[in-house]
């Protein structure tokens, strides 16, 4: 009711309603809002870059843009709509008593540009679909010819935020901060303007970024601003995530709504776009840490060093930077030539080694350390690791204890390669895990190429063994309160309790009223399991206690519902069991009083004693008589299945019997009581007697029945004659002609019903109660004839079929009382 007089109440009025129609406005027609410049509070640096957004207008605008993406108007919409609500909401003008406040005045070409998109796309798809939620209202605009000249919107979430929720509402926005948010908008995806005797506004970063996807990576990219703060580094979402996507793309699908791989995409043409670059965090291994996204356009605005995260934020950078040691075919470009190699960069020249990535057509393999003083002299025999290394042909107790020796027994120190000597994966150590890039899933180093089977089961074994939760939300939910014991499952074990887990948030999705709430039910199931173990640490085998303990239903009693004593709909104690409870305590009451009254001189022991073997013998007897009772339910069970198996035998035997039964007319066998011509034959009768009834009621006077009879003769023969002489020209066997007669049969039954209708249309009765009916039309609506005439029309007809029907049952009448009357005559 609140939201109708909301409605109601709008300046739109009843013109607000969402069948209105769309419109193109005239070009040059822009809302004004976007050059009021920012007050002081847009940003403490100043607002001369849009894109210099102090704290607390960052987290003011960002409060409010996700106000309106999960508004339930708007939260199920495709991004294109959603990016739209956004743009209408910032080019909304603030409240100021007037009757034009929080509208906007566009067209649909100039919001197309916004949204990257053509205007036929946002008259088809963007605006009817923000209609149909009645998260927009739209009203023409039209010109003194008539002729529309723009389209004002109302964005109806900021409206209701207006009405009902005051100035502490997210969405209620003052004027200086719908300018901020529009000239950030602006500054990021807008399209750019040349207004006569203005400063021109340059296009933004994706301007040139249309088709399709272009509304979702605007959207995203405005989403990852308002998420990233002075330094210029999107704050990424915590807990675990998958490798395959990285946790930039999983941030990124939280704010966006979607899935990681989809975000993944939309990251990845951001990064191709030019304005967000990705790093990963470097390690004393020199393999890829964890990754960082830096959002470009706000580390200029800010004057942050960009020359760390510039070098890697091509849309091919999928594999991580070459290390700044590497040599070989990963070296720099110097090295390469030194070397005789050919570089990473070819023929282009030499490029910095830290901002080089891995070619296309190079091989993964291990990264090795580029100028290591060798330790042993280069003239030996063969090249085993423990050859030359000690006195007398000894292994040494450590790779790296002489490594850092030269040939003449002094110490050098290898600068290149000392954060390598300490631990990695050139010391022979097996590596763990292999890095991850954030984009594709690949792994950049390898092994060589005599031990690439070996790193090929290492990686089936990280792929086999999942360390974090299922991908899907439910169980994600369902599963954390025993997220550790997760992680010390196997790979097929964890397949086992994805399996079992969702077959059981299913189960209790069908006893719920609300299905949504059976993933946090299992979780609480799973937690009070824990606390009654003691803790993770006191589970020895994790696999068992969840498939036979944690994951399981412990019904008290006979209902599907209780768990534990628990309704699973109702959260609270469950009636059926306090019912049990109830009843084996009156039991015991009553068993206790009997002993009392038939044995008053017991002592409390012996009366114990006494009790508690009653109350055996009654609970047998109690058990006995269940048996018997469940016996007998079996019995008649078995019974009814037997009754029900004789009942199918005897319809299979009637229905065999029926369809071998001769044909009652022609006694053809196996023709299930008529055969097909017979059938055909008695189909063509019944036609012709409804044919012969249609032109007998429409021609013959009913009261005279002498007249009726011999008008029925004398029609029944022609009928028959001309349905003989059209089956005679088509040639065919009986079967055939048969099927044939019953065809034009009832042709001619259709042909002298609509005669008779039209015979009908004339009669007094007709054309009375078509006039009457044009004569209504006309009060009701003067000087339109055509729809007078066809309810004239109409009337006419309706009458004629009502004429027909009666003129039948008066015929059917008629005939049965001469019937009555031959048979009484016969009978006297």
């Amino acid at each position: 009711m609140a939201a109708a007089t909301a409605v109601l109440d709008h300046p739109f009025g009843a013109l607000a309603d969402s069948s209105v129609g769309e419109a193109s406005m005239l070009p040059g027609q822009r809302n004004t809002l976007r050059s009021v410049p920012a007050s002081g509070q847009a940003g403490d640096e100043g607002p001369d870059d849009p894109l210099r957004l102090g704290r607390k207008m960052r987290l003011r605008l960002l409060a409010a843009v996700q106000a309106l993406l999960a508004d339930p108007s708007i939260a199920g919409l495709k991004d294109a709509a959603k990016l739209a609500a956004v743009v209408l909401y910032a080019k909304s003008r603030a409240p100021k008593g007037e009757k034009n406040d929080n509208q906007t005045s566009i067209w649909g070409a100039e919001l197309g540009r916004w949204l990257g998109m053509k205007e036929s796309t946002v008259h088809h798809k963007v605006l009817p679909a923000l209609r149909g939620t009645d998260a927009l209202h739209t009203q023409v605009v039209r010109n003194a010819e008539g002729h529309p000249t723009g389209l004002n919107c109302l964005v109806m979430p900021l409206w209701n935020a207006r009405k009902s929720g005051g100035a502490a509402h997210p969405l209620a926005l003052d004027k200086a901060e719908l300018a901020t948010l529009l000239r950030l908008i602006e500054a990021l995806f807008g399209h750019g303007w040349t207004p006569e005797g203005k400063e021109p506004t340059p296009p933004g970063l994706l301007a040139g970024r249309t088709g399709k996807g272009a509304a979702t990576d605007r959207l995203g990219l405005l989403l990852m601003v308002l998420n990233t703060r002075a330094s210029g580094w999107l704050q990424l979402c915590g807990g675990s995530v998958r490798k395959k996507e990285g946790r930039g793309a999983a941030t990124l699908a939280r704010l966006l709504g979607c899935s990681p791989s989809g975000a993944r995409k939309v990251l990845a043409r951001l990064t191709e776009a030019g304005v967000v670059a990705r790093q990963r965090k470097a390690t004393v291994t020199r393999m890829n840490g964890r990754g960082k996204v830096m959002l470009l356009p706000v580390a200029r605005a800010y004057g942050r060093t960009l020359a760390s995260v510039e070098g890697v934020q091509g849309p091919d950078s999928v594999f991580s930077a070459r290390p700044d040691g590497a040599c070989g075919d990963h070296a720099a470009g110097a090295l390469a030539g030194a070397l005789d190699t050919t570089g990473i960069c070819g023929a282009d020249g030499t490029k910095d080694a830290a901002d080089q990535e891995r070619p296309d057509g190079a091989e993964l393999h291990a990264v090795h350390a580029c100028v290591v003083t060798p330790v042993v002299p280069l003239q030996l025999s063969c090249g085993f690791s423990g050859e030359g290394r000690g006195a007398e042909g000894r292994r040494p107790k450590r790779g790296c204890v002489r490594e850092d020796q030269a040939a003449d027994g002094e110490i050098a120190v290898a600068e290149s390669a000392s954060p390598v000597a300490k631990v990695g994966p050139l010391r022979g150590e097996k590596p763990k895990e292999f890095p991850v890039d954030e984009r594709g899933g690949q792994r950049a180093a390898g092994a060589v190429a005599g031990g690439r089977s070996k790193v090929a089961g290492w990686d089936n074994a990280l792929q086999q063994r999942r360390v974090g939760l299922p991908a899907d939300l439910g169980l994600r939910v369902a599963l954390g309160p025993v997220s550790g014991l997760w992680e010390r499952l196997s790979g097929w074990q964890q397949d086992q309790v994805e399996a079992a887990a969702k077959a059981e948030v299913k189960r209790l999705a069908g006893l719920l009223e609300q299905p949504e709430a059976a993933a946090r039910l299992l979780a609480d199931r799973l937690s009070d399991r824990l606390e009654e173990s003691g803790g993770e640490a006191l589970v020895d085998r994790p696999y068992p206690w969840l498939i036979r303990r944690g994951l399981v239903q412990r019904q008290a009693c006979s209902d599907r519902r209780c768990d534990d004593g628990i309704r699973l709909d109702t959260g609270g104690e469950c009636e059926n069991c306090n019912n049990v409870l109830h009843i084996r305590r009156a039991r015991r009451a009553k068993i206790a009083a009997r002993v009392d009254r038939e044995q008053p001189g017991l002592t409390a022991g012996e009366r114990h004693r006494v009790l508690e073997e009653q109350l055996r013998e009654h609970t047998v007897l109690e058990a006995e008589r269940t048996r018997r009772r469940h016996a007998r339910a079996v019995v008649q069970v078995e019974g009814r299945r037997a009754a029900a198996a004789r009942r199918r035998e005897r319809e299979e035997e009637a229905e065999r019997a029926r369809r071998s039964a001769p044909c009652s007319e022609c006694g053809l066998p196996d023709a299930a009581g008529l055969c097909p011509p017979c059938s055909y034959a008695r189909r063509t009768d019944l036609l012709v007697q409804e044919a012969v009834d249609l032109a007998v009621a429409a021609r013959a006077d009913l009261n005279d029945a002498e007249q009726v009879a011999q008008l029925t003769a004398r029609c029944e023969a022609d009928t028959r004659t001309l349905i003989a002489d059209v089956c005679r020209r088509r040639s065919g066997d009986e079967a055939w002609a048969a099927y044939a007669a019953q065809e034009v049969a009832e042709r001619v039954r259709d042909e002298r019903r609509a005669a008779a209708v039209r015979r009908l249309m004339a009669s007094e009765d007709a054309v009375a109660e078509a006039d009457a009916a044009y004569e209504a039309a006309l009060r009701q609506r003067p000087r339109h004839h055509r729809a007078a005439q066809a309810a004239a029309d109409d009337a006419c007809r309706r009458t004629a079929g009502y004429l027909l029907r009666s003129r039948l049952g008066q015929l059917t009448v008629l005939r049965a009382r001469a019937a009555a009357d031959r048979s009484h005559r016969g009978v006297a």
